[in-house]
Parts: structure tokens; C-alpha cells; sequence
């Protein structure tokens, strides 16, 4: 499932405190309230009784998801801000963004379920879902592929780089990272093209995304595809409708621009894929 801005059910959609438009992301006039994971906001909170905080960050869960899978979520995030795992964040600065914004990953049951807290919780720009059955801890020994590291790492771009480097990673027309997904879409399409052209090797045709969504889904296709994530068997066949170079070389070889964005040290990117077995801090899930 995609960020909120993508992807959601309808009346999910109509819940939303912010737009989807792709600019409320980058102005500091949208920040949403930080909404406290200790319950102390009861309106905000309804059904997201169960929570952890990673490096700020709230994972919030309603009580039917088991804690196992809430603890995978916060594992997988913690990774990803802190892929050396020395227990601190490869980038600050991101994670402060991520935490003024009130950055939230919402965890859920199943569809059903998500759509069942619409208007019973007060969803942002800011916050990502992530259902359990989307879930595969062990996915790749298994030939799944495990959302989580799509959904958590939707967060962190959307939220955290995005704001922080609104000229580089930014999910706006102009910025590096727009720049390059033009190319590997074949051109600057502001909609959803009809047919994206023969070169074009990220061809993404769901109408709900708009232009910002996109870059949210094409930095996720990159990054995950350079970490190995979408490099086993039967993989290319269940995505190549919407992304083609799966694995770390063809990105490097086909991709050159956002290759060298997400690989430039100076920004903290993970270069380990996240496993859900963080080694810096031992996380308890708490009840709100």
C-alpha cells in the first residue's frame, strides 16, 4: 500500500487533516501537532492503543495486531534511521524532521480494519499505514515480499528526507529527485499518462498518485532495489509492470541519477537492508 496520499480507501481518504497535493509536505505551515503516544490525547488516539517509539518516532497499533509484528515494524524503521545500529541516528536532522511533523506509522490488522478507524483517529500527511497481512517478516526465504520495508521506508522519505532536502529529495517538480524520476518515466507527466513511453523503466499508471506520490514510490523502488530487496526469484515478474531494474547493478547502470542521490553518504541513506533484528535498543510495545 502506498503512503496515505496514494492508495487508501475512500472514506480513509475523506479523514485526512491535509491535503494530498504534493506541496503540504515542504511548507512548515502544515506541520501537523505532534500527537503524544501515551495516550494522553484521546481523541487523536481512539483505537491505536498500543504504541513504540523509535528515536521519537511513534509506531502506533490498534489492540488486535500481535505485538510481534508491531516490534518488526519498529525494528525495521529503527534500521533504517539507524542502519550502523550503533543506537544512534545516521541522520539527525531527518529524524527531527520526522518527529516535528509528528511522523506516525499506523499499524493495522487488514484493510477492513483500516477503513473501520476513519474518522476515529486523526490521520495527516504525516502518518503511513502498514496492515499485518501485508506483512512477511521472513518474505524473501519464502518468495514474498515483506511490506513493511515499503511502508516504513514511505515514512521516513515522505516525512524525514523530503523536508529536510526539499531542493534534492523533495516531492515536488524541480527537485534532484524529481528530476530523475522525469527520466525514468520517460518525461515530466504531472498526471498519469495514458501509455508512458517504450524507454521508460518506472511506470507507475494508478490515477490516485499524483505527482508527489510518485516520487514517494520511485525513491522506494530505487533505494529498495539497490538494497537487494527485490532481487530473488519470480520478483521482476510481479513488478516489471511498474519497475524494472530490480536489482543493486541495473540501477547503477540504468539510473545513474538517483543512483548517486541515494548513495551519497552525506545523507545518511541505509546501505544494509533492514531484516528486523536492530541491534541498538531493545523496544516493549506499551499500552495506551
Amino acid at each position: 500500500m502506498l503512503r496515505l496520499c496514494g492508495i487508501v480507501p475512500a472514506l480513509l481518504l475523506s479523514a485526512l487533516a491535509t491535503g494530498c497535493d504534493g506541496g503540504s509536505s515542504q511548507d512548515d505551515d502544515d506541520v501537523p501537532e505532534v500527537l503524544s503516544p501515551d495516550g494522553e490525547n484521546e481523541d487523536a488516539s481512539g483505537p491505536l492503543t498500543k504504541s513504540v517509539l523509535v528515536f521519537g518516532v511513534a509506531v502506533r497499533a490498534t489492540a488486535g495486531v500481535a505485538d510481534d509484528r508491531i516490534l518488526h515494524a519498529a525494528q525495521v524503521l529503527a534500521e533504517y534511521l539507524d542502519n550502523d545500529e550503533d543506537g544512534n541516528p545516521d541522520n539527525p536532522a531527518v529524524v527531527e524532521q520526522m518527529t516535528a511533523r509528528g511522523a506516525t506509522l499506523v499499524v493495522v490488522v487488514d484493510e477492513e480494519e483500516l477503513e473501520s478507524i476513519a474518522g476515529l483517529v486523526e490521520f495527516t500527511d504525516a502518518w503511513q499505514d502498514l496492515r499485518v497481512d501485508e506483512m512477511f517478516p521472513d518474505g524473501r526465504a519464502e518468495g514474498r515480499f515483506d511490506a513493511t520495508l515499503e511502508e516504513v521506508l514511505h515514512l521516513v522519505t515522505h516525512v524525514g528526507y523530503a523536508n529536510e532536502y526539499p531542493t534534492l529529495f523533495g516531492e515536488v517538480v524541480g527537485s534532484l529527485l524529481a528530476d530523475a524520476m522525469d527520466v525514468a518515466r520517460g518525461g515530466r507527466f504531472l498526471s498519469v499518462p495514458e501509455q508512458y513511453p517504450e524507454e521508460a523503466w518506472y511506470t507507475y499508471y494508478d490515477l490516485t498518485c499524483d505527482y508527489a506520490c510518485q516520487v514517494t514510490e520511485y525513491i522506494y523502488w530505487a533505494l529498495t532495489s539497490v538494497l537487494g530487496a527485490q532481487d530473488y526469484p519470480g520478483r521482476l515478474e510481479e513488478i516489471r509492470d511498474e519497475w524494472r531494474l530490480n536489482t543493486h547493478e541495473l540501477v547503477r547502470e540504468a539510473d545513474t541519477r538517483v543512483y548517486s542521490l541515494i548513495t551519497d553518504p552525506q545523507y545518511g541513506w541505509p546501505t544494509v537492508l533492514p531484516d528486523g533484528d536492530y541491534a541498538g535498543e531493545t523496544f516493549a510495545v506499551e499500552q495506551t
